[in-house]
């Protein structure tokens, strides 16, 4: 898989990039990550990529120009492009499985007051990862990278895919590491019982308890399926 992520702030993604799964991803090419400065494309002599909005209001907004100039270098007939905004529909695990499946991905990460509302003509989505407000779109579209990119097969092991927080609008079993017992919080007995048909009642058991404690809101939606 293609990731393009077109942004104000490349350096941003640095680290992300050059650490841990994505950059093991990375470098076993499962992925490919390519940033790209959309100033560049600006045909303003100073690079500006934002100005004033009709009708007055605070902050600046993104002029539509550069994003779309340097959208069509890179768009292919096999692209999705994805604008982040927090007026798009909210990520799940659902639609990360989805965008999984696309071989060229396209990822706009705004800035500023906004995009100039005409963008909307250029893209095939929006996507939000949350109702509150962020300064830009840079870290939204590391969300993504980093949740799709573990969808893909190959970037991490099959047992650790297998009952992921979600799945089946549920969230993962509880567990537990050494030592057996401590400050008096114990390892729950079953698990150290070598009995895995028990085990796996358990952890289903623990999933539907630890969902219905922390998230009931995705009980309802499992109820609704």
């Amino acid at each position: 898989m293609r990731i393009t992520i077109l942004t104000l702030f490349p350096k941003m993604f640095d680290g992300f990039i050059n650490e841990s799964i994505i950059a093991r991803a990375i470098k076993a090419k499962k992925i490919k990550v390519n940033i790209v400065d959309f100033r560049e494309f600006s045909k303003d002599k100073h690079k500006k990529v934002d100005d004033y909005q009709y009708g007055g209001g605070a902050g600046m907004v993104l002029t539509l120009q550069p994003i779309v100039d340097c959208l069509r270098k890179y768009k292919t007939n096999k692209s999705h492009v994805i604008l982040l905004s927090p007026q798009g529909k909210q990520l799940n695990q659902s639609k990360v499985k989805q965008l999984s499946k696309y071989q060229d991905l396209i990822l706009i990460a705004g800035h500023y007051e906004g995009f100039d509302e005409r963008i909307i003509h250029y893209v095939d989505e929006i996507i939000s990862i949350g109702d509150y407000v962020l300064t830009g779109g840079e870290i939204p579209a590391m969300v993504l990278v980093d949740s799709i990119s573990r969808t893909i097969k190959g970037v991490i092991s099959n047992d650790s895919l297998d009952t992921e927080s979600f799945d089946d609008n549920l969230l993962d079993y509880p567990v537990y590491t050494k030592p057996i017992d401590f400050e008096g919080h114990k390892v729950p007995q079953v698990l150290l019982s070598g009995n895995h048909q028990k085990i796996n009642e358990y952890r289903n058991q623990q999933r539907i308890k630890k969902t219905k404690k922390m998230r009931k809101d995705l009980l309802t939606k499992k109820e609704k399926k």
